[in-house]
């Protein structure tokens, strides 16, 4: 027997002890990467959330970093049963809502600034509501995780031509299987956790992250060459249950709302830090790194874009009408 939302949150806030007054009640917020603010962008995000909500409402905050209370997946299913209130995940939106999927459609956004444009007007708002009324979570802010880059250990990647025949490392996601073969690459998908021993191995020849991720992780380490192609804009969903929501003062209400977006920008602000300082420390390491030219970068598109679009209409069905509101959206933006 599933227990209804409503009834597990309350029961989780028995437990924890949180009466009725706004003064007792406790908001858990959770997430899987570091709790270092400095340079997490969802630790940053966290705890600046943390204190705006202390600071202006008799609300308490606790903070589970670093996947204290389990993996993305994990967090989304107790956000939707009320257990954990408040969550900061990537890519495990789009298995609760489809639609967020067509954020990875590769070679979409040519800038930062167009995503967060996108994600901040009517389409990442049109985009929120229906989220909502799929999954019970409320988003109240997106924050990122950033671009991710092609990285090797066998020759500079400047054209598709050149992927042919190398083994790349991809996350057990469809969407990210069709991507590299699209390229030409040899796509092999490994847990997250296995990664470091596959390039050692070389059972992988490569792998794909965000330039943070791979040097936080010292991937550069055993890898010889990096290409700054920014194939897919990770955005993290800041989200918290609905029914929590609803049950705050309208005061509190509005507090979390301006913290989330607090939050998420605070997030961006450390992915750009991170994403920048780890390119000069890559290469200050040995790395070559190579920034391909709007040619180059258009060559890639081609051929990656429309093996992800047909994939993602098969998968989609009628809610394909999401890849071409956020065409429509990146194309305004663009402007």
């Amino acid at each position: 027997m599933r227990f209804q939302p409503k009834l597990i949150a309350a029961a989780a806030a028995l437990a924890l002890g949180l009466g009725s007054a706004a003064s007792a009640q406790t908001m858990r917020i959770a997430h899987v990467d570091p709790d270092d603010w400095t340079g997490s962008k969802k630790g940053a995000a966290a705890h600046v959330f943390k204190n705006i909500v202390e600071g202006e409402t008799g609300l308490k905050v606790e903070i589970f970093p670093a996947g204290a209370l389990g993996n993305e997946d994990d967090l989304v299913g107790q956000a939707q049963e009320g257990l954990t209130q408040v969550v900061l995940v990537s890519g495990a939106m789009s298995k609760i809502c489809p639609p967020a999927a067509v954020l990875d459609i590769p070679y979409s956004f040519a800038s930062a600034t167009i995503a967060w444009d996108v994600l901040d007007g009517p389409f990442g708002d049109a985009l929120a509501e229906d989220c909502l009324a799929r999954t019970g979570l409320r988003t109240l802010a997106y924050g990122e995780t950033g671009f991710r880059n092609f990285t090797n250990s066998k020759r500079e990647i400047r054209s598709p031509e050149d992927m042919a025949g190398l083994k790349f490392r991809v996350q057990p996601v469809p969407l990210y299987i069709e991507l590299v073969k699209g390229l030409g690459g040899e796509p092999t998908p490994i847990a997250w956790t296995e990664l470091p021993n596959a390039l050692s191995t070389g059972v992988v020849d490569g792998q794909e992250n965000p330039v943070g991720v791979i040097y936080n992780n010292g991937l550069h380490k055993l890898q010889k060459f990096m290409t700054l192609d920014g194939h897919v804009y990770a955005a993290d969903f800041i989200l918290i249950n609905e029914d929590f929501f609803q049950a705050l003062s309208p005061s509190d209400r509005e507090v979390v709302r301006r913290a989330g977006r607090v939050a998420g920008t605070m997030g961006r602000a450390i992915q750009q830090w991170t994403s920048a300082d780890g390119v000069t420390r890559v290469q200050a390491e040995g790395m070559q790194v190579y920034a391909p030219t709007a040619a180059e970068l258009q060559a890639f598109a081609e051929r990656a874009q429309p093996a992800v679009v047909d994939y993602l209409r098969g998968e989609l069905g009628a809610d394909a009408v999401w890849i071409d509101r956020l065409q429509e959206a990146v194309a305004a933006a663009a402007q």
